[in-house]
């Protein structure tokens, strides 16, 4: 049963059926095989695996990020950031990865924040005299920061797969998504320095506080729903709702910049975007009971002690396969299909669960900017109009930040785990 199911897995995902689809058909054929389970239980597992009040806050959130996109979130940060920090060297490079953390706080996409931002910023900075590759270097390279900045899809899904608090997990992504944002800006800096890279215009003071008034609702959104959460006023799946609201009323009330056929788009991508993430979910249910049946996890756990039981080994044995799934498969699809079968190993080791995400969604993030075939590194070189091969090339130094910035979060568990424990303990 095992070498069928993985062996129609890798099929059906090498002849490119969807993850969703290729799971159910993969656990079909290994029931059939297997002939010892109803195969009524493969529409039980997916109906379970979607039956739950806290995944309705995947739609929300997925719709109020469109409807902010929409209403002209991303050019009021992008505007706001230029402002703050392009006078310096290297400026508009640095507020490039600035917009990718605010922008986080409201798509939690890495793929999201490579189409939105790159479509402004690689013109933008070409014109100001970057090169075409480093414009997309740059881009990429922010990117894996969306899906860690709360509140983000990756978080609720890992929830889900592993029932641990969405709450402690969103906390426990600022830390890291900072770190790792500090860490790309050192390198630009670094690197500004060393080639004489442009500045923008210097903007006056009147100028700074008028596009951070113009970028305030925008900011204010994602600070909003954290401390609405945090302080117990709502739970996430409510405070994905709000988001709904917020997104709605600064779109048509104080910007008004959202019409009708702006929102009605903003339905049809979100609706879309729902269903694919829940299909992948209940295929997911079905897969992880599966694995369970099959003894998979026992099998995979008695593997991996037989070569060492020591957890921070574990956690670099993880790192490298997540790296390399990471580059070809998009994060919550690829923990589909690998947290139900690392997570057990992980929590007998004594990983703890929150940390073990952050690591799990860092990894299959960077793995999204992998040359030479990450999904953003594949789209920036498109928006940027040059050779795959020129754009891994050049995001290769920041890969090596974003990596070493991984590595330092697998050896120092308290970089996750001290801001949820210090504000929910």
């Amino acid at each position: 049963m095992t070498i069928v199911l993985s062996l129609a897995i890798i099929f059906f995902i090498v002849i490119g059926l969807p993850l969703g689809f290729a799971i159910i058909l993969s656990s079909f054929l290994a029931l059939w095989y297997d002939g010892g389970i109803s195969l009524y239980i493969i529409p039980q597992r997916i109906f379970a695996g979607i039956d739950s009040f806290s995944l309705l806050a995947i739609p929300f959130f997925l719709l109020a990020g469109s409807l902010m996109t929409a209403g002209g979130l991303s050019d009021r940060i992008i505007n706001f950031a230029n402002a703050l920090v392009g006078r310096f060297k290297g400026g508009l490079a640095i507020s490039n990865v600035i917009t990718s953390i605010f922008f986080g706080g409201i798509s939690g996409s890495s793929v999201a924040d490579t189409s939105a931002i790159g479509g402004t910023f690689i013109p933008a900075m070409k014109r100001l005299g970057y090169t075409s590759e480093y414009s997309v270097a740059v881009t990429i390279a922010s990117s894996p920061l969306s899906p860690l900045i709360p509140p983000s899809i990756a978080w609720i899904v890992y929830s889900f797969l592993t029932d641990t608090s969405i709450i402690r997990l969103f906390i426990a992504g600022i830390i890291p998504g900072l770190l790792w944002a500090l860490g790309l800006i050192a390198m630009i800096i670094w690197t500004a320095r060393r080639n004489n890279f442009p500045t923008h215009d210097k903007v006056s003071f009147k100028e700074l506080t008028k596009s951070f008034g113009k970028a305030l609702t925008s900011l204010l959104m994602p600070l909003i729903v954290l401390a609405g959460i945090l302080s117990g006023v709502f739970t996430v799946t409510e405070a994905s709702a709000f988001a709904v609201v917020y997104a709605l009323f600064v779109g048509t009330i104080i910007h008004r910049e959202l019409s009708i056929t702006k929102i009605i788009g903003s339905l049809k991508d979100s609706f879309s975007t729902t269903a694919v993430v829940m299909l992948i979910l209940g295929s997911a249910n079905l897969f992880g009971w599966i694995l369970a049946y099959a003894n998979i996890t026992d099998i995979v756990g008695a593997w991996v002690s037989g070569i060492s039981e020591n957890p921070l080994v574990f956690l670099l044995m993880v790192n490298f396969v997540l790296l390399i799934l990471g580059s070809f498969m998009e994060v919550n699809a690829a923990k589909v299909m690998l947290v139900p079968v690392l997570f057990p190993t992980a929590i007998a080791l004594g990983v703890d669960p929150v940390h073990f995400g952050v690591i799990v969604t860092a990894n299959l993030c960077l793995g999204l900017i992998t040359p030479p075939i990450g999904l953003c590194l594949a789209l920036g070189c498109r928006i940027g109009e040059i050779p795959l091969e020129a754009g891994a090339k050049a995001v290769f130094p920041l890969f090596l930040v974003s990596l070493i910035v991984i590595l330092l979060l697998t050896i120092f568990p308290q970089l996750s785990l001290w801001l949820p424990n210090l504000l929910l303990n």
